[in-house]
């Protein structure tokens, strides 16, 4: 027994070892199985976390996406309605077609739409002229008077003719009354056989509304009679022509079209797919018989379906003779009779006479000594801004940088001046602002709804797309690569500028809807568009690929081309936005103080962006001599051929092309471009007059070997690396070198300032001044004289008009400074 009990002592030792090795082992498996489950959780929760983050990224796009394209939340700062015929009677027809020669169209989404077409009849068939272009169209065409409301009077020259087209409104009823068209047409120059000439005049619907031709003979429309949305009932007639005497009957041929249009923005190519030159030109007793081109058959056109209706009234004749196109509305009741003949000639005397008046009155260059000659250009200059009015409907393309693809904005109006009839017969935003420091002064209620409608084009962030393509016509006239609208990309705030000019007399129920939108708009500049330090601003959107470009170029500041810091980098200072942002700030401040608003965070940012201290430990650069941006900069850049692979058997070779070389690595530091931006400070008047920087700054504006020529400021110093160098081999030089009004008419109005306060400089100031007012307006004149336009810019070499033309848009702000009004 005690052997056993001994045998089972020894054996139940070993037992309870092996037990004890069993728990350790369960013990092991559990903790690795805890560790297991630990790495199970945390791999959970990692998925959890990314999958979390995938979602917030996702919902990030989508809210970017659709906050992007939803209106600003704030009340409309444009009174719903107040663009009708019934709140706005005077305003609601109008020639807001500026890329046409001549037509009118109200201000409704889907317009009616008049226009006025001409072929000189050659063999071949010559050329059908319709919208204004920059190339091959007349050689001079301009507004000569035109009040923005009621009347207008059009030169056109046009390869030995000369066309006068004319328009007077007459107010009854409840859809903005009744117009009349004038056309009269001459030739010139040397003698010989009287040419042929065809005038097209036609109405055409985008949708809606009817229209119903009434012909004579089975060719000649002698009317249309129609109905639209926002027109009721109306009358179109076109009245026989005359001789250029407005009396004797004058022969001619007639033709007409009827046809579905596949859309406004393709009238031109509807009319001349349906020309023939199988009918003859036969009057009674007069010359030989002769062919011309005439409308025929509209077999339609490939690609887009019919949504609209065009009929068109072709009067083929020998210069000279006079043409009536009377537009009679249905609910205007008691006209003393049409507006036609002698009581249209009456109506126009009275408004050319009323004109003059009012822009004497205006502008005073009579009082000032201008001869009439000058007088006609100041005249000739705010008739063409005015003219050029446009009204545009459409959905913006837009892109945010959280996005991978575009997309349309909600459809949106907009009531603005043009830059450029020929080029850029469209809204942009900081254009606008300098357009409206003239028309504040000729016509204040106008601009208020101008700045109005801007505003109201503001999206939930604050942002304002800085190019405006709205509507088929619009789009049609613009590049698909420059169709996208980015929603980092800014523009200068000039329309402050105008407010700041309307603010003394605006009304305050105006301002109170104002005010939401301007401050959401100030507070996206302050948030998208900050520096690297405090109180530094940088604009965004530069050109993302650097080696493309000899400067990467910064549309959003406005001056696309102007010399920046080398490489594009967070680091960059921009002198000239800090400087907008101090004139946000000031104005802001005065709109709040209007309404009884609290006024102390924009005052107090206007006084810190003012420090003139602060001003030059940011941006004053000293090896310069002047105010410069600062940034990631090489001075030793150039443009250099690159070598090209060689060609694929069977293919052409590539073709080469111009890159970039850095000669020298960048680093930090001002950049070294005396320009436009060096003058800055002094343009919006942030330099106190006993700085001690203003001298340095006039030196460098008189110094011909820098910034003066006998035409005004040149953009970039003659002596700055770039100066008048290509940006890549298809972009010529822009903002370095060439004379901009603007600009210019910015410099006037700051010396004008400094010369009238107490200041170390004020002498120096007021002679720069006169000679700076005396060399810009000369040169203007000048040039206006012999190519009968404005232009976007002027050589600073020779004065001569370059760029576009016309460029009837801040040019014309030639007319301020003629009246000295600042």
């Amino acid at each position: 027994m005690a052997g056993e009990r001994r045998r089972r002592g020894g054996e139940g030792l070993r037992e309870r070892n092996r037990e004890r090795g069993t728990r350790r082992e369960r013990e092991e498996q559990q903790r690795g199985a805890g560790r297991g489950k630990a790495a199970l959780v945390v791999a959970a929760a990692a998925a959890v976390v990314l999958g979390l983050t995938a979602a917030a990224v996702k919902w990030n796009r989508w809210n970017a996406a659709a906050r992007l394209v939803t209106p600003h939340p704030a009340p409309p700062a444009l009174l719903p309605g107040s663009t009708g015929p019934l709140a706005s009677p005077h305003r609601f027809w109008g020639t807001y077609r500026p890329h046409v020669y001549f037509g009118m169209k109200t201000r409704s989404p889907r317009a009616l739409v008049t226009g006025l077409m001409w072929l000189h009849q050659r063999e071949g068939g010559g050329s059908l002229r319709h919208t204004c272009e920059q190339g091959d169209g007349p050689s001079r065409y301009g507004w000569l008077m035109h009040d923005g409301e009621n009347f207008g009077v059009q030169e056109i020259r046009d390869e030995g003719l000369v066309l006068k087209t004319e328009f007077v409104k007459r107010p009854g009823g409840e859809h903005g009354g009744d117009w009349s068209w004038r056309v009269t047409v001459r030739t010139e120059g040397a003698g010989g056989p009287a040419p042929l000439l065809s005038l097209f005049f036609y109405v055409a619907t985008d949708g809606q509304g009817t229209l119903q031709p009434h012909l004579e003979n089975g060719t000649r429309l002698a009317a249309v009679t129609g109905t639209t949305e926002e027109l009721g009932r109306f009358t179109l007639t076109f009245l026989r022509p005359t001789a250029e005497n407005g009396e004797d009957p004058k022969y001619a041929s007639y033709n007409y079209l009827e046809a579905a249009s596949p859309g406004l923005h393709r009238l031109t190519e509807v009319v001349q797919s349906s020309l023939s030159n199988r009918f003859v030109f036969a009057p009674p007793g007069g010359p030989p018989r002769r062919r011309f081109f005439a409308v025929d058959a509209f077999r339609g056109l490939p690609g887009e379906p019919p949504h609209g209706r065009l009929l068109l009234h072709q009067v083929t004749l020998e210069p000279p003779g006079t043409l009536e196109v009377t537009f009679e509305s249905g609910s205007a009741a008691g006209r003393p009779g049409r507006l036609a003949g002698r009581a249209l000639s009456a109506a126009l005397s009275r408004h050319a006479a009323a004109f003059e008046r009012r822009f004497e009155e205006t502008f005073g260059l009579g009082r000032k000594g201008f001869p009439p000659p000058q007088r006609r250009f100041a005249q000739a200059a705010l008739s063409d801004l005015l003219g050029g009015m446009g009204y545009f409907h459409g959905r913006s393309l837009v892109q945010s940088p959280l996005q991978e693809h575009p997309v349309a904005a909600p459809e949106a109006a907009l009531f603005t001046a043009v830059p450029s009839r020929s080029f850029f017969p469209r809204g942009f935003l900081w254009d606008e602002g300098f357009h409206q420091l003239l028309l504040a002064r000729w016509d204040p209620a106008l601009s208020r709804e101008v700045i109005a409608h801007w505003l109201d084009l503001m999206n939930a962030e604050g942002w304002i797309p800085r190019e405006q393509i709205l509507g088929e016509e619009a789009r049609a006239r613009v590049p698909p690569e420059f169709l996208l609208q980015r929603s980092e990309t800014a523009n200068p705030p000039t329309l402050l500028l105008a407010l700041q000019r309307l603010l003394p007399a605006a009304p305050p129920p105006y301002l109170r809807r104002l005010f939401p939108r301007l401050r959401a708009w100030y507070d996206w500049y302050n948030r998208t568009q900050a520096g690297p330090l405090p109180l530094t601003f940088r604009w965004r959107g530069r050109d993302p690929q650097p080696e493309r470009f000899l400067n990467p170029k910064t549309l959003a500041s406005g001056l696309d081309d102007y010399p920046r810091a080398s490489h594009p980098s967070p680091e960059e200072r921009h002198l000239d936005l800090r400087c907008w942002m101090a004139l946000a700030s000031r104005v802001l401040a005065e709109v709040a103080e209007r309404l009884g608003e609290p006024a102390g965070p924009y005052r107090e940012m206007e006084r810190a962006l003012s420090d003139n201290g602060l001003l030059e430990r940011l941006h004053w650069a000293q090896e310069l001599g002047a105010f410069a941006d600062y940034g990631n900069h090489s001075a030793a850049v150039g443009l250099r051929w690159q070598r090209t692979a060689p060609a694929a058997p069977g293919q052409p070779p590539p073709a080469p092309r111009l890159v970039r070389e850095v000669r020298e690595a960048p680093r930090p530091r001002f950049v070294g471009a005396l320009g436009y931006v060096s003058l800055f400070p002094l343009l919006l008047q942030l330099l106190r007059p006993d700085s001690p920087r203003l001298p340095a700054v006039l030196a460098a504006m008189r110094s011909e070997r820098q910034l003066w020529t006998p035409f005004g400021l040149r953009s970039l110093a003659r002596d700055s690396p770039l100066y008048m160098q290509r940006n890549t081999q298809h972009d010529p030089p822009y903002w370095r070198g060439p004379v901009w009004v603007n600009v210019n008419y910015l410099a006037l109005r700051a010396l004008h300032g400094y010369a009238g306060a107490e200041g170390p400089q004020r002498e120096r100031a007021a002679e720069l001044y006169r000679e700076l007012r005396h060399n810009l307006v000369a040169n203007l004149y000048r040039q206006y004289a012999e190519s009968g336009f404005l232009w976007e810019h002027y050589s600073d070499s020779t004065g001569r008009g370059q760029g576009c033309r016309p460029f009837a848009g801040w040019s014309t702000l030639v007319v301020l400074v003629m009246a000295e009004d600042y």
